[in-house]
């Protein structure tokens, strides 16, 4: 009597009782190019990381990364796996606050906003305002934060969006331009350039100039503009808050260039202000988003707010993932 063939034993994977763990590891060091970025992100260790990576790739039975020194770049199996893996991570970590908004019980509801001090100062008040209004129940935070830090926070989910004006677009972001504020000079009243309506950017030159740190991106932008143009210039003070550089030019102590954001009306009655931006580039405000970042209604409503039409439309039976 013939013995019917043994059926070929499956392999047994007992990790796959808690798949999201390993799924989890893949996502972020896809993400932050680093197993040790990853790993501080989920409060592991370096070494723990690499065994679950080390399993998914016998798994798949391929290789998921390359590795350059410490960087740590998807391959083309990798991608694929990454573009399946992410909505799944992302979507069951946040499954307890999409349920509770869901059924509309937001007590619980939390939305991270990174933000510069210009910002918040200025542009965010009406929109918070708006916002509290119509979403009560979600407390908010308004993380004070400068660009970079702001970016950061964002890449590590320390935030949900960041709001303001980015330079330079990394092309792990999104950014969706909201606004557009025009460079202009002040002066105090009694200024010699006051009584100029067309002021060159040579004008300048014997004026010492009030600017932020030179950490940011206004203090270097504009030490580009001079450089270009080949204009001298000097540097009186150097001072954090547009509110503060503002008082200063106003007792006399110099000039400055600051972006028409921060300027309102009662300024106009101790500044003299004239448009720059013959020389100097407008500057853009809007939202930033991470790419295929998973948003919650709130952090959807907010975004709306800064800009319509930053989401697009979706059906009801949708889930609230970015469609970047």
């Amino acid at each position: 009597m013939t013995k019917a063939p043994k059926k070929k034993a499956q392999p047994r994977f007992y990790y796959k009782g808690d798949r999201l763990k390993p799924l989890r590891a893949f996502c972020q060091t896809a993400r932050l190019g680093s197993v040790s970025r990853a790993a501080e992100s989920l409060f592991l260790s370096q070494p723990a990381v690499t065994l679950q990576l080390q399993a998914l790739e016998r798994e798949f039975g391929t290789r998921l990364f390359e590795r350059f020194g410490r960087r740590w770049t998807l391959t083309q199996e990798g991608s694929a796996l990454y573009d399946l893996a992410r909505p799944l991570v992302e979507g069951l970590d946040r499954i307890d606050k999409d349920f509770h908004e869901k059924v509309g019980n937001q007590e619980t509801a939390e939305l991270h906003i990174a933000a510069g001090s210009s910002t918040i100062l200025y542009l965010l008040p009406e929109i918070v305002s708006k916002f509290r209004e119509k979403h009560p129940k979600v407390q908010l935070f308004l993380h004070n934060v400068t660009g970079q830090d702001g970016l950061g926070l964002l890449r590590n989910d320390g935030c949900d969006l960041a709001v303001g004006s980015v330079l330079d677009v990394p092309g792990d972001l999104i950014y969706t331009p909201a606004y557009s504020f025009d460079p202009m000079l002040i002066m105090a009243k009694d200024h010699p350039l006051a009584k100029k309506d067309n002021i060159k950017l040579a004008d300048l030159s014997p004026y010492g100039l009030i600017l932020p740190p030179k950490r940011l991106s206004t203090w270097r932008l504009v030490d580009l503009v001079f450089q270009k143009n080949r204009v001298p210039y000097t540097v009186a003070l150097e001072v954090g808050g547009w509110e503060v550089i503002k008082q200063y030019v106003a007792m006399g102590l110099g000039i400055s260039i600051v972006t028409g954001i921060c300027l309102n009306a009662q300024d106009q009655e101790r500044l003299v202000a004239r448009n720059m931006k013959e020389y100097f580039p407008s500057r853009s405000y809007g939202v930033v988003m991470r790419k295929g970042k998973l948003l919650s209604s709130a952090a959807q409503a907010f975004a709306e707010l800064v800009k319509p039409g930053t989401i697009p439309t979706r059906g009801h039976f949708e889930t609230g993932r970015s469609e970047y």
